[in-house]
């Protein structure tokens, strides 16, 4: 897991950058160490075209709104300078990506990409593997994590970012808090109400020890194969297994 995250949402005058729509909003959230901070990123934007009726419908911004906005150019620094060497946490990454590359293109940084600057996860690739079968839309994974979303009567990119943070977290508390005993606390405290003490006698026998044998290992190692496919890299497990040899 990446140290510094940025949970990453825009909203666009339409569906295809190659049929000359663009971005409209960039709403971004920092996440340090599973943790949200204070530090955002927000910018509405002036694509200087027609916005489509239907996305209209979606995020309710309209045309005369963006007109004293500032376009993307104007903030391309600073939004790079933000994400730069974090991890991307988006929902439909492909969309955000090709939307945000094509803007860096046409203000002449066709040479950057942000995968290049940025590792990536997309949340609605991670929800198909851990859901398969399911719907997988952000409304959909607030209910099934029990994440309130009723503020989100319209789309918008701040509040869909923030939204998502939280989905994500709940979505991977649970590998994450396996080695880290704080996050296994807060992850109790909030299932449960409160976290529970359990009271260990000073006297008792020690516990056996019993050694996997090498079909056992054999299993887990598959096991760890299949962590390291869904999560995209190495699993936490994985990661713990190298800091243990180094």
């Amino acid at each position: 897991m990446h140290e510094r995250q940025i949970v990453l949402d825009t909203e666009t005058t339409g569906l295809d950058p190659a049929q000359g729509h663009r971005v409209i909003e960039i709403g971004c959230i920092e996440l340090m160490n599973r943790r949200q901070t204070d530090r955002r990123f927000h910018a509405y934007l002036q694509p200087d075209r027609a916005i489509d009726e239907a996305a209209v419908r979606v995020h309710g911004i309209t045309g005369d709104f963006l007109k004293s906005q500032p376009r993307f150019a104007d903030i391309a620094d600073e939004f790079l300078d933000f994400v730069r060497d974090a991890e991307l946490i988006i929902h439909n990454a492909p969309f955000d990506l090709g939307f945000l590359n094509h803007e860096l293109r046409l203000c002449g940084r066709g040479q950057i990409a942000l995968e290049q600057l940025c590792m990536v996860e997309d949340t609605l690739q991670l929800a198909r593997q851990r859901h398969p079968g399911q719907r997988n839309s952000l409304d959909a994974l607030c209910k099934r994590y029990n994440v309130d979303n009723s503020q989100r009567t319209l789309h918008g990119a701040l509040l869909d970012a923030e939204i998502l943070a939280d989905v994500y977290l709940a979505m991977t508390r649970q590998q994450s808090s396996m080695f880290d005993p704080e996050a296994a606390a807060l992850a109790e405290a909030a299932g449960n109400g409160s976290a529970r003490r359990t009271a260990w006698s000073q006297n008792r026998q020690p516990l056996p020890v019993i050694r996997a044998d090498a079909e056992e290992m054999a299993t887990h190692a598959r096991y760890l194969e299949l962590l390291d496919k869904s999560s995209g890299g190495p699993c936490v497990w994985r990661r713990l297994e190298t800091a243990a040899k180094s």
